[in-house]
């Protein structure tokens, strides 16, 4: 008798099975620190949540090292986005095995129960992060300086290889290495930090669109959208232009350029803060923004009296009247021309007189100008010797 109960004890407790996989009601991963997904990847924190999905610190198994894992919500519109951006991510490494575009490495991709998941390199804070916690105390000039080049470097790979990023944003900025040192500030009365190595990665390739491929007629977060995006008058790399230049404003200022959640008062600050409008892109759009070539705007009303107490002509948001500072806003007002035929081009943005205070070792398109110069005469060589 005895045994034949022991024996059912074990078979009621023997059978029971691993909790199986779940997702919240928005499509999100239900997760505990300690899982193990795909066999190999143990989760051991969160990192941050977007809208589609969260990205998780996991340690790899099979390799021994941490790494950032990406993992998409179970929804159908999310998990397409993220198939192109692992498609443009494979182009990418195609293109640079080395990754010295400095764009995020991809180390894996897989499908975890509909949850499309991308394993990346583990990079530090985004430029934006370690603003926010940093009070919103604006970057030194230098380190605004070897950012914006970094990224106009990074922004510039991608274009030459017809692709537009699209959601160019401090966000999508990460530094390689977050550490800081801290300083106490007296004119402020409090603690400030200054980051000890401003290499940055760019990533978020999930509305990277090639040249061939459909372009959606709204990309680009608000605050970093171009005016032909607004106007919906087609947009090509150009518009990545744009955003770079917004975000140069907001590494100088610590603040948002166009803060605003609405197209028309957003044209209004562009009018306030750039000029006009051009008169063809105000005709030639089909959106209602515009009455007889002019923006439909009351400078009257509250909104208006916001646009005009919050916003300032470009120049006057310079804090010293130094070569340093007048280089900067003449590159960001370049960058900021409504008309994107008429605005720089990133591989004139590398040869601005701004970045001439970069130093050699951070003056990457020379190098790589270097590289492909000893290439092609190396190949030279090779031919002479084959003849």
């Amino acid at each position: 008798m005895f045994l034949l109960l022991w024996s059912i004890s074990v078979s009621y407790v023997w059978p029971i099975k691993q909790p199986s996989v779940r997702d919240d009601a928005d499509g999100h991963l239900i997760y505990h620190t300690g899982d193990i997904l795909h066999n190999r990847y143990k989760i051991l924190a969160t990192l941050g949540e977007g809208t589609f999905g969260r990205v998780v610190k996991v340690k790899d198994l099979e390799m021994e090292h941490t790494m950032a894992l990406k993992v998409i919500k179970n929804v159908e519109k999310y998990r397409e986005a993220a198939k192109l951006e692992i498609n443009a991510l494979e182009k990418i490494a195609e293109k640079d095995p080395t990754f010295q575009h400095l764009c995020v490495k991809m180390l894996d991709w897989f499908d975890y129960h509909g949850h499309m998941c991308i394993a990346f390199e583990m990079l530090g804070l985004s430029v934006f992060d370690f603003l926010r916690e940093n009070n919103y105390e604006p970057y030194p000039m230098d380190h605004v300086r070897h950012m914006a080049y970094q990224l106009c470097y990074a922004v510039k790979f991608l274009h030459e290889n017809k692709l537009t990023h699209t959601d160019l944003k401090p966000e999508n900025i990460l530094f390689v290495d977050s550490e800081f040192t801290t300083t106490f500030n007296g004119r402020k009365n409090r603690e400030v930090r200054r980051v000890k190595c401003t290499d940055i990665r760019l990533i978020d390739f999930g509305s990277a669109t090639f040249d061939h491929e459909h372009h959606s007629t709204i990309v680009s977060t608000r605050h970093y959208r171009a005016p032909e995006v607004i106007l919906e008058l087609g947009w090509s790399q150009p518009c990545d232009v744009w955003s770079i230049g917004c975000i140069m404003f907001e590494l100088y200022l610590g603040i948002t350029l166009f803060q605003t959640h609405d197209n028309r008062e957003h044209l209004a600050m562009m009018e306030r803060i750039l000029g006009t409008i051009p008169y063809r892109m105000a005709r030639k759009t089909r959106t209602k923004y515009f009455h007889h070539g002019k923006l439909d705007w009351d400078e009257k009303s509250s909104a208006g009296r916001y646009v005009r107490d919050h916003c300032k002509p470009l120049h006057r948001y310079v804090l010293a009247e130094t070569p340093d500072h007048l280089q900067l806003f003449d590159i960001i007002r370049r960058m900021l021309e409504y008309d994107p035929a008429n605005r720089i081009t990133l591989g004139e943005a590398l040869r601005h007189p701004f970045f001439a205070k970069l130093p050699p070792a951070q003056r990457l398109h020379e190098k790589c100008n270097e590289n492909s110069v000893s290439a092609s005469s190396s190949r030279e060589r090779s031919h002479s010797l084959s003849r």
